[in-house]
């Protein structure tokens, strides 16, 4: 087996003492706005308090939608994620400008966690991280990381703060998608850095794996359920799958609660 089980439903965000939920939401894509409203709210009903957003969702529209999702449950009840678009962190007012937009379409006066999309090629790591520093020391994000980084781009990024730390890592994981396990997961474990799994049920995919199909009859689950435990059985890895649907939501916190045996883990990790 490649990690010992992480158990817990409730994952430390990097280094901060702060513990987020193990399955979050994601708002990429979203179709239909008014029941994907109705299904968020649900969720952070029932606990799965992380929502994921971006300024590139819906043009603003994903933020808005999250704004009064949070209207409805109350800020407290909600940790938000957001995501600028990396050309933002070429210049320090224009990031500034930008956190500003997405904080006035999600209705709130801080986010708790800004990442950059993903790295902008045209200019040096270490000033993209300064930049999202500055924008944390002004108030307006309690934390800062980064989505699509590399380990190279990581490390760099992890040695450009000063005040603030990396505290999490948005890439792509899913068991028919390991690549993240070959380097940058070990080094997350090993540095306190969270892995936030986007695409975990490779947009429903995982529903067509018989390996998957037959693991799940053994503890009355699906197979997104298995997949989406493979990941959160690992140290430092929370995963956001999303969707519209209230009863996918159901299905998503019926993730939490219990684990795929070291043998089921094994078979997933040997076959897929």
């Amino acid at each position: 087996m490649l990690f010992p089980i992480d158990s817990s439903d409730r994952k430390p965000l990097g280094k901060t003492g702060e513990y987020i939920s193990a399955i979050g939401i994601g708002t990429w894509a979203i179709r239909d706005y008014r029941r994907a409203e109705e299904a968020l709210v649900y969720a952070i009903e029932l606990g799965l308090n992380v929502i994921d957003t971006a300024e590139m969702y819906g043009s603003g529209k994903a933020e808005e939608l999250v704004g009064r999702v949070i209207r409805r449950v109350g800020r407290d009840r909600v940790f938000v994620i957001t995501k600028l678009y990396p050309y933002r962190f070429i210049i320090e007012r224009k990031a500034l400008k930008a956190a500003q937009a997405s904080l006035r379409r999600l209705g709130v006066s801080y986010v708790d966690l800004l990442l950059i999309h993903w790295p902008e090629i045209a200019v040096p790591i270490g000033r993209q991280v300064r930049i999202l520093e500055q924008l944390a020391i002004k108030g307006l994000t309690r934390y800062i990381g980064v989505s699509n980084f590399s380990l190279r781009q990581l490390k760099k990024a992890i040695e450009s703060v000063k005040k603030y730390e990396i505290v999490l890592n948005q890439v792509k994981y899913s068991v028919l998608d390991r690549q993240i396990e070959r380097d940058l997961l070990p080094f997350a474990i090993k540095e306190g850095i969270t892995i936030q799994a986007y695409t975990p049920i490779e947009r429903g995919a995982v529903t067509n794996v018989e390996l998957l199909n037959s693991i799940g009859r053994k503890y009355g689950k699906t197979a997104v359920q298995v997949a989406l435990n493979f990941l959160i059985s690992r140290p430092r890895v929370v995963a956001i799958p999303k969707t519209e649907r209230k009863e996918r939501i159901d299905e998503f916190k019926g993730v939490l609660g219990w684990r795929l045996s070291k043998e089921d883990i094994e078979s997933i990790e040997k076959s897929l």
